[in-house]
Formats: C-alpha cells, structure tokens, sequence
C-alpha cells in the first residue's frame, strides 16, 4: 500500500513503513491488549496478526487474542487509503470470558524506527504538548521524559489528535480519530483515583507517545506507581499509539496530605467490560510527513485533521446578539459616586452580582466596556449608555496617580485601589480602550484633553521601564519597581503604544512599540515562548500570549508593512488556533439553564497547556483572523474566522431562551473534557467584552457584522478597508 512517498508493507502479521528504501516505523504484533484482572492489576501483551488478505480497496488483517486466563478476544482491522490518508478501522470482540478478567482496553499503534530516544522528538498534542512543553506547568506532559506513557484523553484537545517528529529528519507520525462521533460515558460512577474503571458505554479514546518496559505499572491513589514483572510481554521502543478506550497518564501531580511520595503520578484508566459478545468498533487515520521545523509541522498536521472533524456552523444573527449584549450591559452598569462600573462576578442564571472589585482591562476589562458603551449609545441615540460610558471612562481617567501611573485595580463599592501590581496586560487593555474612546469622540467634534494627557502621562511612566532588549515585565509596582522576573507579556502593550504614536506622531513610541515587538519576535515567534498571558495564572504555556503576540504581530505589520512581522502574525494565529475546540463531543450538563444543555461546546478553548477544558476568549480573535485572511490569502484563516465568529457563541443565552436573567448573557467556561461539566456558573466582564469587541470592529471596518456579509464586498473595497490605520489619526 502506497501513500505519496510512503511505502506500507504487511509481513509476518506485522507491518513496516519505509521511506526510499529506509524504514521509518514498524509494529510487528499489532494484536494489542491490557487485561484489567481480578487483581485490579493491568497486565498487557501483544500477537502478530494471524491472517492478512487483501481486498478490492483495503486489506483485511484479523488476529486473535487469549490472556493468562483464557479470554479471547478476535481482531479485525481493515486498512485502506482514503482521500491521501491511511484510515485503519478496527473491530474487536470478545469471543470468550473468564470471569477473572474484569475488563479491557486495546490499542493502534507504531513503532518508531529512526530512534528509541523520546527525547529525540518533538511533540504536537493540541493544547496539550508543544514541542518539549518546556513552558508549561508542572502537571503537563512531557515534564518528565523519564515515564513509560505519555497519555490524554482526546476530549482534552481541540481535536483529536497526536503527531511527533523527529528531530533530525523532520520525519512526522500524525494519528487523529476518523470521525467525531464520541458518545457520552455512563454517568453513574465517577472515575478520580489512580484505578482502572469498567465503563461499558465510553467510546473516548487517549492519543499519546509511550516507551514501555515488559512490567506491570499498578498505583496507589496518591500517586505511588509498583513495577511487576510482565510475563511474555514484549516492546520495541518509543511508540505513538492511539489507546481505546482512554488513559490520563502518566502525568505528575500535587502530592496529597502533609506525608507524600516523591513526584507522584496520576495514571486513571478506562477499560471496557469483558463480556462475552461486547464490541469494540473505533477507527483512525494516519498521515506521515517531513517538515523542516515544529511550526510548520503543527500547522500542516492540524490542518489536515480540521476540515474532517470541524463541527457544522452554529446559526447565530450576531447582529441581533451584539445589540442585546450591549442592552445587557448598560443595564448592569452602575453608579459609586463619582465612580462607575459593572459587577466583577455575578452569579447565573439570575445574575446575582458578588463583588465590584474593577479592572481596568483583562477580566474585568472596564475601559473597553465603557468605550462600547460610548460607541453603541452614539450610535443608537441613547444617551442612559452614553452617560454609564463615559462614567466608566472617566472614572479610570481620575485615578491615575501624580506621577501618571495608572490604577489598574479600583474597588468601587469601598472607593479604595486594591493591592494588586500593575500588570501590564491590564495596562495595554485599558489603556487601548480609552484611546479608541478619545478618538471616537474626537471624530465626532468631541475633545476630551484630559484623556490624551492621561494617556500621555501612562506612556511616559511605562517607557523609562522598557529593558534594554526592549522587554517589559510582566507586573510592576506602583514605584516602577518590577515584580516578577519573566517578561512574557512584552506584546501586551505593542499595539497601544502603535496606536498612540499614530494619533500624536511621537516617534519614541513607535521605537519602544518595535524594539518590544523585536524582543516578542525573537522570543515567543522563533523561540515558541508563547507564556504568561493572563494576569491570575503562573508564568506557564497559554493562548492567550499567543493572542497577543498575534495582536501585536498584525499592528506591527499594519505600521511598518515589513514582512517579518506578518509571518510572525501567522505562526502566532497557528498556534492560537490549536487551543480551540473545533469538533464537538457531548457533555453532561448539571445546570439546565447553561446553553450548553442544548448547544454544542465547539468553540471553546484550552487556556492554558493541560488545561481540561474551555472558556469562550477566542470569540475575541475572529476580527483578528479575518483581517489576516485579506493579509495572506490563506483560506483556512477565513474559515476559522467565520467558525469562532459563529460557535464561541453557543455558550450565550441568544434569544432569552436558556433562561438567563439577560438576554445575551454567557457564562465564562468551565471543565468538560471529562465529558461532564465542572465550572463556576458565573458572568464576568470579560466574557461579554470579547463577544462584543470583534462584533463593533467587524461593523467599524467592513459595515457588516457577519463575516459572510463581508465577503459579498468586492476584494479591493475589503483590501482597502483593511487598512485600519489609513485615516486613523484625527
């Protein structure tokens, strides 16, 4: 059987791929299985196939295999060429049961041929593994490369998928789920310690990479992992497998109690009950490749699985939905005084609010709120919203200090700052906020002095702090002083610091928003340190760095048209991209009022590497990846753009149906790779912010909301108005 350059062969029961002549990968006794006993022990083995026939349009391999207590289970794995991929379609039954075996899983896998070192690979796991996870935290993947498996739930990614490439060749082993029709787990049982658990209706499998030794792995439920002999077993070296059904493991984890084991482990396994006549019926697809560096193999292996298992469009009028959001949010906007804002948190779903505690950007995001609402009750004639929109504004314009530095944390019930450091991702959202507010006003023959100086004020207090590589970091206090070490929300204030230079033509500000963007360029770009982005989390592997290294990347091209920072724009957008779930799987939902009870959860995303579920920020990128698609041309850009533009907003109560207190409200996300929902059932700022944003630049820039309506537009009007920053200063 032949794929493009690559050669499969069956012989002996087994299988090899070779390449020109050298062979790539190989297994030769793919008759695998893992026996969960009367002991709870997990002992595995594996058989060549017994008989291989080849058909009109596949080969038909079937083998058999009996454990050390006499079940049977017969395979039959058909493999055949479809659309360029290898899709292997796998059928087991269970012939006979002894009722010493409580249950089973088996496992497609390949060895790798080129080395047995996994530290030889890098590695691709959608929101899960990038390259080394050098910069994830400390319960991620692949922090110890020490372990025999490497395995996570397809549910945790945003598709289901693994690849790996070797470091050398760039050769690159990818398998992914051939289609996304996972159903739902029994829901009377709850899978939490270190055990293996028999579930007849779990139909979710684990994509990984393993180095297994011929022993028995069994753990306590803290975390301590006993090694026994394993008995005939037999392994090759480092494997990709595709294991049904799933395993989380191993991966390290917080040790329980004041008297722990050292680094412990979390290994929970999923088997299917052996019982005579219970089926197994899954199937993936294989691709191989040779890519010159991770990047372009992370994008080319997400790409091909995309199209295949993308969920269908959600049919949101996201003209309709932007009004009632805004609606929302001039009703929740309140008075302090002097002082306005939103809740920072209100329950749902009737909205009961639990703090006013404000932020100027990130989650509570007060100035973009108060710029929205600015802009929509201008532009609807509705002077309650533009009254609570210029309350928000000034209310941060008044509370900078005397030096120009700027509150980014105010509590407006007590009127008092919080004690919180200036983050600079705070700054650079609320601070782009009030300038797109001054200009907006300005356009309008409304000056407001007071905010350029306020915005003038907190430029000059940030750039005497920018380091001589042209980084800032991440925290500062109110003194200048840094707080932290790490610099990786340098891109944080690219834009801001672009955009004020347009509207006042000061030079040093275009020099420090280019030295940053050089910094960002070397380091998350070329260097792949996409960390740190959000302000509540350690300094570890996210998207949302990556979003901002992207916002950064396009203004940085929008200004200077160098081609550098536009490819360094796309391999941000690449990543960013592969934290979003975009096939969908069902989830038990315990609140009937959340949306998801009757909407898909495709849309969502990972936050940060490891992450075991999704919240709704990618809605705040579409606009972002439309723009890029009239910039490249690359299609994929354009139709991610309309999938997040449409899906994210399955989490928002549309039409007053879900039952929400208001129309348009969304809850901010919570766990559901375990297939059901663990969140916080609760509105924060920022959750409306990302939905509405997008929406008033799509309208601002192409006169449309919806990105089908954009494209009726002929291609040189949309080229043009693309320029955003071609009538941008007043």
């Amino acid at each position: 059987m032949k794929l493009k350059d690559y050669i499969l062969t069956f012989k002996d029961g087994g299988i090899t791929v070779e390449k020109e002549g050298r062979l790539l990968y190989f297994n030769r006794r793919p008759v695998f299985v893992t026996v969960k006993n009367e002991a709870a022990m997990l002992p595995f083995g594996d058989r060549p196939y017994e008989s291989v026939r080849e058909l009109l349009d596949a080969v038909l391999c079937e083998g058999r295999y009996e454990t050390q207590n006499g079940s049977v289970l017969a395979f039959s794995d058909r493999y055949s060429e479809e659309n360029g991929l290898l899709k292997i379609a796998r059928a087991v039954t269970v012939e006979k049961a002894d009722p010493r075996d409580l249950g089973f899983s088996t496992k497609i896998f390949l060895y790798e041929a080129l080395s047995s070192e996994l530290t030889d690979y890098e590695y691709f796991s959608p929101g899960q593994w990038y390259i080394d996870n050098r910069y994830a935290g400390p319960q991620s993947l692949g922090k110890r490369m020490d372990l025999q498996y490497y395995y996570r739930k397809e549910t945790y990614s945003g598709l289901p998928m693994f690849a790996m490439r070797h470091k050398a060749s760039g050769e690159t082993l990818s398998f992914s789920r051939w289609a996304a029709d996972a159903a739902l787990p029994s829901l009377d049982r709850t899978a939490t310690e270190n055990y293996a658990y028999v579930d007849p209706k779990i139909t979710v499998g684990s994509f990984g990479v393993s180095k297994a030794r011929p022993e028995i792995v069994t753990y306590t439920y803290y975390g301590h992992a006993f090694s026994t002999p394993n008995p005939g077993a037999q392994c090759d070296g480092v494997a990709l497998d595709y294991v049904y059904p799933g395993v989380n493991g191993q991966m390290p984890v917080v040790g329980r109690g004041p008297f722990n084991v050292q680094e412990p482990l979390t290994n929970i396994t999923w088997v299917h009950p052996m019982r005579e006549g219970f089926r197994q019926h899954y199937a993936v697809a294989v691709t191989f490749g040779q890519y010159g560096d991770f990047g372009s193999m992370m994008k080319a292996t997400w790409r091909e699985v995309y199209p295949r298992l993308k969920d269908r469009l959600f049919p949101v009028d996201n003209e309709m939905l932007f009004h009632n959001m805004m609606r929302f949010l001039k009703a929740v906007t309140k008075r302090f005084g002097d002082d306005w804002g939103t809740p920072f948190v209100a329950q749902l779903p009737d909205f009961d609010p639990n703090s006013f505690s404000a932020e100027i950007g990130f989650v509570g995001q007060q100035a973009g709120i108060g710029y929205q609402l600015l802009r929509w009750g201008t532009m609807e004639n509705d002077p309650e919203a533009v009254e609570k929109g210029l309350g928000i504004l000034n209310t941060w314009v008044s509370h900078a200090t005397g030096e120009g530095c700027p509150v980014n944390w105010y509590h407006l019930s007590v009127h008092d700052v919080d004690p919180q450091p200036l983050w600079v991702r705070q700054l650079g959202d609320g601070l782009e906020a009030i300038l797109d507010a001054y200009l907006f006003e300005k356009k309008r023959g409304n000056d407001h002095p007071d905010w350029l100086r306020y915005l003038e004020r907190a430029a000059d207090w940030l750039l005497p702090l920018q380091d001589t590589d042209g980084s800032f970091v991440r925290a500062y206090s109110y003194d200048g002083k840094p707080c932290l070490d790490s610099k990786a929300s340098t891109p944080s204030i690219v834009r801001y610091f672009i955009q004020l230079y347009l509207a006042t033509e000061r030079k040093e500000l275009l020099s420090a928003a280019l030295r940053a963007g050089e910094w960002t360029y070397e380091n998350q770009y070329l260097g792949f340190e996409y960390r740190g982005g959000t302000c509540d989390q350690n300094d570890v592997m996210d998207k949302e760095s990556g979003i901002y290294a992207m916002f950064a990347f396009m203004a940085l091209y929008d200004v200077t048209k160098e081609k550098k920072w536009l490819d360094a724009a796309c391999g941000a957008a690449d990543y960013v991209e592969t934290f979003t779930f975009v096939w969908n799987f069902p989830v038990d939902m315990p609140y009937p009022n959340h949306p998801f009870a009757r909407y898909h959860i495709s849309g969502t995303s990972n936050v940060t590497v490891g992450f075991g579920g999704g919240d709704v920020y990618m809605a705040a990128c579409s606009y972002a990846y439309y723009r890029l698609y009239l910039l490249t041309g690359d299609d994929q850009d354009r139709d991610f753009a309309q999938f997040i533009h449409k899906n994210v907003e399955q989490a928002n109560d549309i039409d007053g149906s879900s039952g929400y207190r208001y129309i348009g409200l969304v809850n901010e996300g919570g766990s559901i790779s375990e297939q059901q929902y663990r969140g916080r059932f609760h509105w924060l700022p920022w959750c409306t912010f990302v939905e509405v944003d997008p929406l008033s630049r799509m309208y601002d820039t192409f006169g449309v909301y919806e990105i089908e309506d954009a494209e009726k537009l002929p291609l040189e009007e949309r080229l043009m108005r693309n320029e955003i920053y071609r009538n941008y200063r007043v």
